[in-house]
């Protein structure tokens, strides 16, 4: 008979192997869609698809720089609005608001709107940055539109850094004197910022790929030049890839399909920026 112990370690056995084949399966079938793009874009990297503006004349000679400067302003002005707010927010929601049904009813509304489509989000910054407050077709309503959009992530991914800190520490900052605010700024946010800043590049790599909310506020189709300031007009990547992907010449579909690899590749360093700062985190705090 076998024991519950070797019964135990068996289980563990076939959980481990059957996650290993299900991260194997994952990895088969992303390179499997990925190898068509691959081969039919790889070819069109170089430095003057970087430099180069886009050209439906000369596709041949096409490129990506004003969506690559468009993607990086809406990205680093995102980053300014909503990372202060949210983690802000989700300070305040965890260390200083009083545990009654608002708060409840706040923090329910705030997990919900992380789930809502990105569209909405377009509609909503369309009336009221584009129209109510006349920031137009430009660079800073694209963003604040983005802002509205990863804002929920950033709070939740800051509230439930915090919450991992363990109430032992702060106990023991009060005991040595320390007020609230001390305890938070020398004790709280240094033991979860590994956590936090997981949450914004998460969110920040899904605003990077975001087109639906950025074509309801006025993300141009085809632009020439790089944005010079916020009021500017702008395109980005996933914009100027959803431009070359219907047109029928097999020069755009290659232009389209490098798009998608700079995009991924993107995508990729910012999450592996997020798993080094998490794995960093967990290793340096020890409780």
């Amino acid at each position: 008979m076998i024991s519950v112990a070797k019964r135990n370690r068996i289980k563990d056995k076939m959980f481990e192997y059957w996650g290993i084949v299900s991260t194997l399966i994952g990895i088969v079938l992303l390179l499997f869609f990925m190898s068509d793009i691959f081969m039919l874009g790889i070819s069109r990297i170089d430095t003057a698809f970087f430099n180069n503006a886009p050209s439906t004349l000369k596709p041949e000679t096409s490129g990506i720089y004003p969506a690559l400067m468009g993607t990086i302003s809406i990205l680093l002005l995102t980053a300014s609005i909503a990372i202060p707010i949210g983690i802000g927010a989700g300070l305040y929601l965890e260390e200083y608001s009083k545990k009654n049904w608002l708060s409840s009813l706040l923090e329910i509304n705030i997990s919900n709107l992380a789930g809502v489509p990105s569209i909405i989000y377009g509609l909503l910054g369309l009336e009221i940055f584009v129209r109510v407050m006349g920031l137009g077709k430009s660079v800073l309503s694209g963003a604040l539109t983005l802002s509205l959009l990863v804002l929920p992530i950033v709070i939740v991914a800051t509230r439930e850094a915090i919450k991992a800190v363990p109430g032992s520490i702060k106990q023991a900052a009060y005991a040595l004197g320390a007020t609230k605010w001390q305890t938070i700024w020398t004790q709280v946010l240094p033991s979860s910022i590994g956590g936090i800043l997981t949450g914004v590049i998460l969110a920040l790599s899904r605003a990077i790929g975001e087109t639906a909310p950025l074509i309801v506020v006025g993300a141009a189709a085809y632009i020439y030049d790089a944005p010079d300031g916020p009021l500017s007009e702008y395109t980005v990547i996933p914009m100027q890839i959803y431009t070359w992907m219907p047109d029928a010449r097999e020069s755009m579909k290659v232009n389209a399909a490098a798009g998608i690899i700079v995009l991924l590749a993107i995508t990729l360093v910012m999450n592996g920026v997020a798993v080094y700062f998490r794995n960093k985190w967990q290793k340096k705090v020890k409780w």
